[in-house]
Order: structure tokens, then sequence, then C-alpha cells
């Protein structure tokens, strides 16, 4: 079914084990999500053709919107996007601080051949793109002078790329990473790739070889990412797919913060459209998206990703994609899936244990076990379905079916306050207004 490699499947069974999302092999088990995925593909495909775009991904706990977006990144990859994968914190991610934003989307750029930390590589990608060009052109390589010209190469593509917008430093740190990798300064390129990438502890002597001063500083974050983004494409890749998971952790913030981060995710949309081949996709909550404390509570960006619903049907296409709850069927599907990728010494005894039967009373129980909940038991089912798997592989005499009985344990914050009909986040409606309109920083 899968072409998954071993490590893969590997990662995929211990991800579960751990009630986690796996970071890769998950379409091998994506079932019910066919529309939303195509969606977030046209997305993409906007993107490749130099529009800039952001979509929000719409569903309520258990709905899968890490899964969605994970999936998204590696379909993305896939078709030749760099992408980055954030998780929006209420401890060290204020939208407003754009360059804390910058930080994190630079800390976990990624391809299809490095996960994380991509940058040195897409660097090295586009410089060779380049020396490529210019030998194709008739230099020689072996010209004591063609280093000169590589570099004065870089420096026009960057001013054209960037209609001459990007910030003096970001072009003095790529002409002196290129020359230090020149010669050799592994060390010292890789620590003014850390300060491009925003880290704030970098040597005063690789800022001085540089010439630079200071960190990047949120007013200028946005203008270092575009011009990383058309280093990205210049280096060949189709373009920069950045998710913010989990935005509804804002909720949670102080008020003073979340008005500015609200006004900062504002910003993010209103400005997507000038970052051809970017495309951002927001993950959150309805909470986060209709209450007064969210994005219902910000005029400006309410009015533009606003949700509409007629009856039962929605939009995909509209600014916010709706994920709709698991249900007994998906649940069914998935757990089948999951059993034919697992590995095992003797599939048949596998087969035969872990039976459609069975595999429909576990979905039984489980869903009974969250009240009938069938949109909040995703990963204590799957954590369950893959132990049972682990036991009937581990254990010749175990037998599902007599011997397992579900109760709900190591229930997570989230699934606790489902289960009680409490609000995920308990906020005084009397205790604030409504988002300030103007930017307030």
């Amino acid at each position: 079914m899968s072409t998954l490699t071993q490590k893969d499947v590997e990662h995929v069974f211990e991800s579960l084990r751990k009630g986690l999302v796996p970071e890769r092999g998950i379409d091998a088990f994506a079932v019910g999500i066919e529309k939303q995925r195509g969606e977030l593909h046209r997305q993409l495909e906007l993107a490749r053709s130099g529009e800039g775009t952001v979509k929000f991904l719409r569903g309520g706990y258990g709905c899968g919107k890490t899964f969605m977006a994970r999936l998204a990144l590696l379909d993305a990859q896939a078709r030749g996007f760099a992408t980055s994968f954030v998780v929006a914190s209420d401890n060290d991610l204020k939208f407003h601080r754009f360059d804390d934003v910058y930080r994190k989307v630079l800390t976990e750029l990624g391809t299809a051949s490095c996960s994380r930390g991509a940058l040195s590589d897409v660097l090295d990608r586009w410089i060779g793109r380049v020396e490529e060009s210019l030998v194709a052109a008739g230099e020689d390589d072996s010209d004591p002078a063609f280093d000169a010209k590589v570099q004065k190469r870089l420096d026009e593509d960057l001013a054209a790329m960037t209609g001459g917008q990007a910030p003096q430093d970001f072009v003095r740190v790529i002409q002196t990473i290129f020359e230090l990798k020149q010669k050799g300064d592994v060390a010292e390129a890789g620590a003014l790739i850390s300060w491009l990438c925003g880290s704030g502890n970098v040597a005063a002597s690789a800022k001085k070889a540089a010439g630079i001063k200071g960190d990047i500083e949120s007013r200028d974050a946005l203008d270092y990412l575009r011009g990383v983004l058309e280093i990205v494409k210049a280096a060949g890749y189709a373009g920069l797919i950045i998710v913010i998971d989990e935005a509804e952790t804002i909720l949670r913030m102080r008020s003073d913060s979340r008005h500015k981060s609200l006004n900062g995710i504002r910003q993010i949309a209103d400005a997507a459209g000038s970052y051809p081949g970017m495309a951002w996709v927001f993950t959150g909550t309805p909470e986060f998206f209709d209450t007064r404390h969210g994005v219902a509570g910000l005029a400006p960006l309410h009015d533009r990703i606003r949700f509409l619903k007629q009856g039962r049907f929605a939009s995909l296409r509209q600014a916010q994609l709706e994920l709709v709850p698991f249900d007994a069927d998906r649940l069914r599907s998935v757990a089948l899936r999951l059993r034919e990728l697992f590995p095992t010494s003797d599939r048949g005894r596998l087969d035969q244990k872990i039976s459609t039967a069975f595999v429909e009373r576990l979905v039984a129980e489980v869903t009974a076990g969250f009240k009938g909940d069938v949109g909040v038991v995703p990963r204590q089912f799957l954590r369950e379905f893959v132990t049972q798997l682990d036991l009937v592989e581990e254990h010749a005499d175990y037998e599902p079916m007599s011997e397992y009985g579900f109760q709900a344990k190591e229930l997570s914050t989230e699934e606790q306050y489902v289960l009680s009909g409490a609000r995920l986040v308990d906020l005084d409606d009397e205790a604030d207004g409504l988002v300030p309109t103007e930017d307030v920083w």
C-alpha cells in the first residue's frame, strides 16, 4: 500500500504511541479529507504561479488540524516547495514581534532533503545554480576571477529579485557568507547564517566581518523574509509554505499581548499578496476565529477572513477551510490502514487477532468512553490501537478480543475540558473590550 521506508514507518508508530502527529509518513493513512487536501493543493498551485496567499484551517479539538497542516507541508515538499512548521506559543511567539516570527520560521525552514535549519543548504544551492549558469555562458570556473564574477551575479540577482528592497545588512551578510565559504571558513560562515536566521547569540567577530551591528529587528524582519523567499526560489524551489499551528494559544495571552498579536496576524494577512510564491497557513479553533477575544474582536481581520456557511455547506475556497470532526467510519478506515502499515513478522496472525470485528469494537468502546463524541477521540483511539498491535506482535498468547477493555486515561488538558463541557479558555467577557483596530506597538 505504501512506499514508505522502514525508518518512516517506525517514526509513524513511535509518534502515535506518544499521542503525537508524525512529521512524515502520514499520507499513508490520510483518509476522509480528500476535498480539504485538494483545496490546499490549489493554494500550492497559486503560490507556484506567483501568487502570495494565506489560508486559515478551522476546526475543533480532535478534528485533525495539526495532521492536515503536517500533510500540507509534506505535499508541498513533494511539489518542490521549501516549508516551515511553527507551533504558536503564548510564551515566546508574539505575532506583533515580527523578529520572533521570522526567527521561528527560519529555524524550522525545511526541504525534502533537509528537514530543519535548511537555510545553509538553500544558499549553497543558489550559489551552485549561479556558478552553473556562468559556466554554461562560457566562463571558466578555474579562472582566479571566477569567484568575483559569481559574487557580482549574486548581488545583481538579489537586487533584481527583491526590487532593491532587501535591507543592506541582508545583502552584506550574503556577500560575506559567500566570501567565507570560498575561503573555507565554515565556522564563521555558519555564525552569519545563524544571524541571518534571527539568532541573537552570534559572536561580535562574525558580525564585524560582515560590517553589521546588533540583531534583526521587528521592523525589518518581514523585509528579511522577503529576501529569504527570493533566495529560496532562486535556489530552484517552487516557493515557501509557512504553517503557524495552534493559533488559539493567543487566547491565553494577557489582553495587551493578545491584542497586539491579533493585529500582527492582520498585518501578515494584509501583506501576504505582496510575497509572490509564499503561502501562510494558520490553524485555529472556532473559539479563536469566532469570539470577541479572538479574530471576531478585530474587525479588519474578521471582515477579511470571516467564515461563511449556508446550512450544512461551506465553500472550501473561502479564507477559512473547515475541518470536520472524525466519525466512526473514518476512525475505522484509519485503523485498517495502520494495521496494513504495521511492521510484523506474521501478517496473517496480526490480521486475524486485530480483526475488522475488533476494530469495530475498539471504535465503539473508545467513542463510548468519550460520551459518544467521536470528534475528540482520535488521539486516544490511535494510541490504544497501536498498543493493541504491539501486544499482539510481542505476545503470542495475547487475545485482544477477550483481554482488552478501554478506559480513558492520560487525558490532555483539552480532552479534559471537552469531556467536562467547559470552555478551553476562560476569559472574563467584561474584563477587556474589542481588539483595537489600529496598531498599538
